[in-house]
């Protein structure tokens, strides 16, 4: 294959923190998609409600929005190792919570929905930090390459992790997918702790509603930014189809597809990041970023439309493809121009963008399937994500116009990074003193 395509491994091959935290990442993912998939199968045992298992997804919402804009200020005014190291062991301890009650001889149901809030504000708290760690650890021409490599850790997991859950689950049973889910949190711990030291900037603001509402309106003066986050906002609130798919397979005569429709747009994404290479050779971010997401909107639109189930799974990859290039070039955008003292807080802002969009996208394709049919629901969904994305590409010209090589904010972030990693220069030899 050629280089062109196949990943940009220089931040691996660079950075011995990356590796780190890219390692630890590709760890704990395989152990949290098997709580990811034993805990709404332990609460269905409990209580055999499906309204049960949804109120899930409801714990989860508010901690993730209250936390992940307080994990933003948090992440700009302490040391970034430490926020990692701690969050990472706080996750170990709701595991190890989870496998005492279900090794009791009558489970509790309430602890299960107390983990679940507790395990989403701590994973708000963390994913700022680990975002502004990235530009940090990694050169600023390596960026677009790192989000590719994270992207491609994330998709292994996404792919690989529930078929082993679903395993893990039906024959060891919850307590050893719990069981195995804490010791990859130990691991994950262990490689946390020799990650050098990440103290806030000198400038950085203390946590407070104060300094929240400073990223926010930083955010709001670059319109570029903002039309990254609203871009992606409508794309999954429009166009996320995961609620449905059950349905859809059921009225596809092909309930046997399931599997392979959830895997599908995952397997769309790491077929991008095996052969993103070519991502580090595009400068104009901003029309990546539109581009893509009107192709995610238009590949669920023919989703939804077409008629044989290998077209569906088929346009459901395309569909990740698309929202994998988004990533790309969002993530670069991010991490190329945000300056350090801010990073931590407009990660939380994204946070929320690409975490909040799809679960209010899972009530909004649910509602309208109730209301007009499950096709409808996707197909319209599609073509009003598409139509939504131009019209916001229309009212933010900055960021059809965004080109990395000559956007102030990247440019300024660049000479800072370069000033701040050159050597000094070696003191001139004193002159002989004259007599």
């Amino acid at each position: 294959m050629s280089n062109a395509l196949l990943p940009d491994l220089a931040p691996w091959r660079e950075s011995a923190d990356f590796r780190r935290v890219w390692v630890a990442g590709l760890i704990t993912n395989f152990g949290s998609f098997l709580t990811f998939v034993a805990l709404p199968v332990q609460i269905k045992e409990l209580t055999n409600s499906a309204a049960a298992v949804g109120a899930i997804g409801a714990v989860q919402l508010l901690p993730l929005i209250v936390f992940g804009l307080y994990g933003g200020a948090l992440a700009d005014a302490w040391d970034k190792r430490k926020l990692i190291l701690w969050t990472e062991a706080g996750q170990g301890v709701l595991c190890a919570a989870l496998l005492l009650n279900v090794l009791l001889p009558t489970p509790a149901i309430w602890p299960l929905y107390l983990v679940a809030a507790a395990s989403s504000a701590l994973s708000a708290i963390q994913r700022p930090a680990l975002d502004a760690l990235t530009p940090r650890i990694v050169r600023h021409e390596h960026l677009p390459a790192a989000a590719s490599l994270n992207a491609l850790r994330w998709q292994v997991g996404a792919i690989a992790g529930p078929a082993l859950a679903g395993v893990v689950v039906a024959f060891a049973g919850l307590a050893w997918a719990y069981a195995v889910d804490l010791a990859t949190f130990a691991v994950s711990v262990a490689l946390a702790v020799g990650l050098t030291p990440s103290p806030a900037s000198h400038t950085a603001r203390k946590p407070s509603w104060a300094a929240i509402t400073e990223g926010a309106r930083y955010a709001w003066s670059r319109k570029e930014l903002l039309g990254t986050y609203t871009i992606d906002l409508a794309a999954m609130f429009l166009a996320m189809p995961l609620a449905v798919l059950p349905f859809l397979a059921d009225e596809l005569h092909a309930e046997w597809s399931l599997g392979l429709m959830y895997a599908a747009i995952p397997a769309g994404s790491l077929l991008i990041s095996l052969t993103s290479g070519w991502t580090s050779r595009v400068h104009r971010h901003g029309r990546m970023v539109v581009l893509a997401a009107a192709g995610w909107g238009m590949a669920m639109a023919a989703a939804g439309v077409a008629g044989n189930v290998w077209l569906v799974l088929l346009c459901l990859a395309l569909g990740g493809a698309f929202d994998m290039v988004s990533g790309i070039f969002r993530s670069a955008m991010w991490n190329q121009t945000i300056p350090d003292e801010l990073r931590g807080r407009l990660a939380g802002i994204e946070l929320l963008s690409y975490s909040v969009g799809p679960q209010l996208g899972q009530v909004r394709a649910g509602g309208m399937a109730a209301w007009f049919g499950v096709r409808t629901s996707v197909w319209s969904g599609g073509l009003l994500c598409a139509a939504a994305v131009g019209l916001l590409a229309l009212c933010l010209p900055k960021l059809m116009t965004y080109d990395v090589r000559t956007n102030e904010h990247a440019l300024r972030l660049r000479a800072q990074r370069e000033t701040a990693t050159a050597p000094e220069p070696e003191p001139e030899p004193e002159s002989p003193a004259t007599t």
